[in-house]
C-alpha cells in the first residue's frame, strides 16, 4: 500500500480546528494522518500574511524536511494557504492542494467590515491581485483541486471560488459551512488526496 501523505487542514474565519471534526474523522478512518491547527486571531483582524506564517511555522516544526504533505484550505483558509504556497515556499513542501469554497477572486461579503483580514478578501484587494498574478505558474507545481458550491452565500459570487488550474469539482451543497462535512465532498477529498503525483 502506498504511504499516504500527512494532510493539514486550515479553517476559515471565526472557526478553529474543530471545524474539521467530521472531515478529520472521515480521513483518519481512511488511514490518512491528519493535522489541523487553530489560527489566531481568527476574526478577520489579522493580516492574512501573518496567519500564513503560522502555517509555515507549524509545518517547519512538525514535519521533517523531506516529508511531503498535502494541504486543504477552506474559505478564508483557502487564501491563507495560497499565500503559504505562493509566497512562503509551501510549493516545495506540498504535493496536493485542495482549495475549498475559498474567495479566490474575492467576495462581496468582505465589504461588510473594515477589518484588515476581511478587507484582503475583497475582489480588488492588493493581496488577491498579488496572488492572482502568478498562481497558474506557481501552483502548477502541485496537484490542485478546486471545490465549491454554486449555492454559496458567503462567497459572492460563488463562482469567485474558481481558479484556472487543476481539477474543478462542484457540489450542490446548500450552505457554505456544510462543505467541510458533506458526505459527497468528503469522498471527493479522499479522491483528490489519492491522486497520483
Amino acid at each position: 500500500m502506498t504511504q499516504k501523505n500527512p494532510v493539514l487542514l486550515i479553517h476559515g474565519i471565526y472557526d478553529t480546528f474543530r471545524k474539521f471534526d467530521a472531515m478529520a474523522n472521515y480521513l483518519e478512518q481512511h488511514d490518512w494522518p491528519v493535522h489541523r491547527i487553530s489560527l489566531a486571531p481568527n476574526g478577520g483582524t489579522a493580516c492574512l500574511k501573518e496567519l500564513a506564517q503560522q502555517i509555515k511555522s507549524y509545518v517547519d516544526k512538525t514535519f521533517f524536511l523531506e516529508q511531503p504533505i498535502d494541504l486543504l484550505g477552506f474559505s478564508m483558509g483557502g487564501i491563507i494557504t495560497r499565500y503559504y504556497l505562493q509566497r512562503l515556499g509551501g510549493i516545495h513542501k506540498v504535493q496536493r492542494y485542495i482549495s475549498m469554497s475559498a474567495p479566490n477572486q474575492g467576495t462581496l461579503t468582505a465589504y461588510s467590515l473594515p477589518l484588515t483580514g476581511i478587507q484582503q478578501m475583497r475582489p480588488d484587494s492588493k493581496l488577491l491581485k498579488d496572488l492572482n498574478q502568478d498562481y497558474q505558474a506557481l501552483l502548477s507545481q502541485v496537484k490542485v483541486t478546486v471545490m465549491w458550491t454554486p449555492y454559496d452565500l458567503m462567497i459572492l459570487p460563488a463562482t469567485s471560488s474558481r481558479m484556472k488550474i487543476g481539477q474543478e469539482k462542484v457540489f450542490p451543497v446548500l450552505v457554505h459551512a456544510w462543505m467541510v462535512s458533506d458526505n459527497k465532498v468528503l469522498a471527493a477529498v479522499t479522491e483528490a488526496l489519492s491522486e497520483p503525483i
